[in-house]
């Protein structure tokens, strides 16, 4: 992990933005997509924190994604642990300027009737617990960084319901909508600083003090952060490939595909990304 300060340069986007260096945190990070976003974030200049449940398969993860990308442990459905896992990062590289949450899990069925609460319960868990909890515990973070990005993984199944998966799509569009509700907290926040901001500004002023560019010096600018749902129908990786040379995947979304639309959330301004639900399905 480097040493250097990640907020002083710059990694140039690849919509022309220049991204400053970031501590971004991976959640579900022992999975191929997992790798494949910490290595493409990690392959741009941020600092990448992946975070798994298993301390053997997280640091084999972060291994293959690359230098300088840091694994942890924490159960994201236990609220303390996730503090601690803030309070962590924090003491290593600073504050987080983004969280990409891959956390998730199938559960299906045959119908409505012989949905199981057992089965419920594990994507209740692995689908809204665990995002609920790292989003309360990182969103000032994130709403405080000059690039801020919120980002989770979701299904095209959300727009078609079947009763075969309806829990699993229930779960979801819960995610959804928890996702969207911290995109309009983003909006507050930002409102709130402009307004914040517009007030000292009219305090220096009216002490004489305030010089031109004087506002944007050596301070970070808060509310530019955005929060956003990325679509696919499945994902696929080269070992799923291997493993089922017969299967053609259609409709899959390629890790590596989504690790670069990953990477362009930090090079896309926030005020057109917030609240966004992008289509990665082919």
């Amino acid at each position: 992990m480097t040493e250097e300060p990640v907020a002083e340069e710059s990694a140039p986007g690849a919509a022309g933005i220049s991204a400053p260096r970031l501590n971004i945190l991976v959640t579900g990070g022992s999975g191929a997509s997992g790798i494949a976003v910490a290595r493409a974030l990690r392959g741009v200049g941020h600092r990448v924190f992946t975070v798994g449940s298993d301390q053997a398969r997280i640091d084999a993860a972060a291994k293959e994604a690359g230098d300088g990308v840091t694994g942890l442990v924490c159960d994201l459905a236990q609220l303390e642990d996730v503090r601690q896992l803030r309070a962590d990062v924090s003491a290593s590289g600073g504050t987080v300027d983004g969280v990409i949450h891959l956390v998730g899990g199938w559960r299906g069925a045959k119908g409505i009737a012989d949905q199981t609460d057992e089965d419920w319960d594990f994507l209740e868990r692995g689908a809204i617990t665990t995002l609920r909890n790292v989003s309360r515990t990182f969103f000032d973070d994130i709403a405080g960084s000059p690039c801020g990005r919120f980002s989770m993984v979701s299904s095209t199944a959300v727009d078609k319901p079947t009763a075969a998966s309806a829990s699993y799509v229930a779960a979801k569009a819960a995610a959804e909508a928890w996702t969207m509700a911290m995109a309009d907290g983003f909006r507050r926040a930002a409102a709130a600083n402009g307004a914040a901001s517009n007030e000292a500004g009219d305090a220096s002023d009216g002490a004489g003090n305030r010089s031109a560019g004087n506002n944007d010096g050596g301070t970070k600018s808060a509310g530019e952060a955005a929060a956003v749902v990325l679509v696919v129908k499945a994902l696929v990786d080269d070992a799923m490939r291997r493993n089922h040379p017969d299967r053609k995947f259609p409709g899959a979304t390629d890790v590596e595909d989504l690790a670069r639309a990953v990477v362009g959330l930090f090079d896309t301004e926030a005020i057109g990304l917030n609240g966004s639900r992008l289509l990665l399905a082919p």
